[in-house]
């Protein structure tokens, strides 16, 4: 069997923490301590937390690991994740450091691998659908890690930066729900995964598995739970992908049955572009003025007059690099709510008259 961080603690008598404290954290150990520890690794042939034999001498890789749950081309495509990852970039230079882009496979024994193997001193969890277990394992590896969504099972001291995702989806959901609007789809990326494009009926928000996807939902619903439209009521979309031709392909039908919605309310802007490109593609007599919202502002969205909430994507970016390179000594500051704004164009507007 291939040997473990466990059987390297179980031999010298020590915990699995301390073992990864003289891998990552050497500083934090007597010398002599740590040599025994590496000393009881190389018999056991355990090659280490990181794989590589320059971090296990200096005791640092020199990069920071960004992790996501997509292909490695998500982040060169896809407008906010570019944007964001600009902003840890430019934050990692000044650092002098670099950055390594760890897109996770579907399987999770393959995901864990991965995350277990990044050579790296530290992860931003950037886009990860549950990540509690990218959590656990990088706490195992005893690396720092900054989140950008909202965990129910996170500790006073782990690192955060973010935005309060139910109370800005809830600002379009209500400025549509003002407009009139009651009959209204929601749409939103891997909202179950391996579910396919398309509606899909879940019983409530609390069985999505992504935090980020899960509070924009429940703000979305909260806003029109107001206006006595509940969950059950809603329509909602699913879209394997965040991407416009995924977004196009969920609303597939959807302005073809005896009652469409009247608005689409998107977790991305990406989507909702994807929803405003189904609805130009159809013949002109045939185009519903349906109301359109997204999320996030990317630079397309005012092009194409997209209502939607931004957010500053750079900044949280450098905000989440800054904080896994250069940590606050209060663990308060390392909690940072990022402010949101409603911006509404012409996308939206009253609901039609029957």
């Amino acid at each position: 069997m291939k040997p473990t961080l466990q059987a390297v603690a179980d031999a010298v008598g020590v915990s699995r923490s301390t073992v990864s404290n003289a891998y990552s954290r050497p500083d934090q150990l007597s010398a002599a301590l740590r040599d025994r520890i590496l000393d009881a690794a190389r018999q056991l042939g355990y090659p280490g937390p990181n794989p590589t034999a320059r971090s296990l001498r200096r005791g640092f890789v020199g990069s920071i690991g960004v992790l996501f749950t997509s292909q490695l081309s998500y982040a060169f495509t896809d407008p906010f994740a570019v944007r964001f990852l600009a902003g840890v970039g430019g934050a990692a230079e000044r650092h002098g450091t670099s950055m390594l882009l760890v897109p996770l496979p579907t399987a999770e024994t393959e995901a864990r691998r991965a995350v277990e193997n990044a050579a790296v001193d530290g992860f931003c969890v950037y886009c990860v659908a549950d990540e509690s277990w990218a959590v656990e394992v990088i706490r195992d590896r005893g690396l720092p890690f900054v989140s950008t969504a909202a965990r129910d099972d996170a500790g006073p001291d782990d690192r955060f930066v973010g935005i309060d995702e139910s109370a800005a989806a809830r600002s379009a959901a209500a400025h549509v729900a003002g407009l009139g609007h009651r009959r209204v789809a929601l749409l939103a990326d891997s909202v179950l995964p391996g579910a396919p494009a398309g509606p899909l009926t879940l019983s409530g928000v609390d069985q999505v598995p992504h935090p980020t996807t899960r509070g924009r939902l429940a703000g979305f619903a909260d806003a029109f739970a107001e206006v006595g439209v509940d969950w059950a009521e809603l329509i909602l979309l699913n879209a394997p992908g965040n991407d416009r031709q995924t977004g196009a392909a969920a609303v597939a039908g959807l302005f073809d049955t005896s009652a469409p919605p009247t608005a689409v309310l998107a977790c991305s802007d990406v989507l909702a572009l994807g929803v405003l490109d189904a609805l130009a593609q159809r013949p002109a007599g045939n185009r519903p003025p349906v109301s359109v919202t997204g999320f996030d502002d990317v630079p397309e969205a005012a092009a194409a007059g997209l209502t939607t909430v931004r957010q500053p994507a750079e900044e949280k970016g450098r905000i989440a690099a800054q904080l896994l390179l250069d940590p606050p000594a209060d663990a308060a500051a390392g909690h940072v709510l990022l402010p949101t704004t409603l911006v509404v164009r012409a996308s939206t507007g009253p609901v039609p008259r029957s």
